[in-house]
């Protein structure tokens, strides 16, 4: 069920009768090469949200589209055209506003469910200064999960994903997994022939600032995605959502 869809007076009893779980995806606006969507980061998240909420009666708020700005390492950096990002502390007072609303809505029960790696420690910083806010107000039973769906992805998944080894999970992005993961969850969304196939991006250990662009693939993409099937992306999206289905409404109880 999507909050937006609903007029507020069927959001409004749902709240007050049901106290359902709330599913906030959190993304970002960052290029994902040249055969991945700008959204990818939200667009994943949401569309695992809106296919395990079924199983517990909950809520998928509006997606969180605009994330942290984009770091080299992580996301080929924030100087890609169409990348538009905000600064952490943007994202965090961001964050504690929309979460203090949720709970002066009378909801009691939200996750923060991520898919941009850079929005974590401000999505903890906006989740906490929210919980204080509404604790001055009064408001002492609104429980937050943060959970990043990637770090769900355990050993047998991984093998899956990587039968020859994973290289490195900073190197992922717009790759194999989130490749995969695209081409089961929206495959019009993909474009197979412009998945670039080159060697993966080599970084030194530190970083400078301003940040050099040069080891950054022009592409983008930080290591080769030309390994990602729709059937590896449906092991990812099955397991995942299963998990998710169990694990939210026991995390609550």
């Amino acid at each position: 069920m999507r909050m937006a869809d609903l007029a507020f007076t069927e959001y409004e009893a749902l709240v007050r009768e049901k106290s359902p779980i709330v599913v906030i995806p959190c993304g970002a606006l960052e290029q994902h090469g040249p055969h991945l969507p700008l959204a990818t980061d939200a667009m994943i998240p949401t569309m695992l949200a809106e296919r395990f909420v079924p199983a517990f009666g909950g809520i998928v708020a509006p997606t969180f589209t605009y994330g942290v700005r984009s770091q080299p390492k992580s996301g080929g950096g924030n100087h890609f055209c169409g990348t538009t990002s905000l600064w952490g502390s943007t994202y965090a007072l961001m964050v504690a506003d929309i979460v203090e609303e949720f709970g002066r809505h009378g909801v009691k029960k939200i996750v923060m469910l991520d898919g941009h790696t850079e929005n974590q420690p401000f999505l903890v910083e906006g989740v906490e200064r929210a919980l204080v806010n509404l604790r001055r107000d009064g408001i002492t039973d609104v429980r937050v999960i943060r959970l990043a769906y990637y770090m769900a992805i355990d050993a047998k998944l991984q093998a899956t994903l990587f039968p020859d080894g994973l290289l490195s999970w900073d190197l992922e992005h717009a790759a194999v997994m989130e490749t995969s993961v695209m081409m089961a969850l929206s495959p019009s969304h993909v474009r197979l022939d412009r998945i670039p196939d080159d060697p993966p991006a080599d970084f030194p250990i530190y970083e400078t600032f301003p940040i050099d662009p040069a080891p950054i693939p022009c592409h983008g993409v930080l290591s080769s995605a030309k390994s990602a099937t729709a059937e590896k992306g449906r092991a990812v999206v099955d397991t995942l959502v299963a998990e998710f289905s169990d694990l939210i409404p026991r995390a609550f109880r």
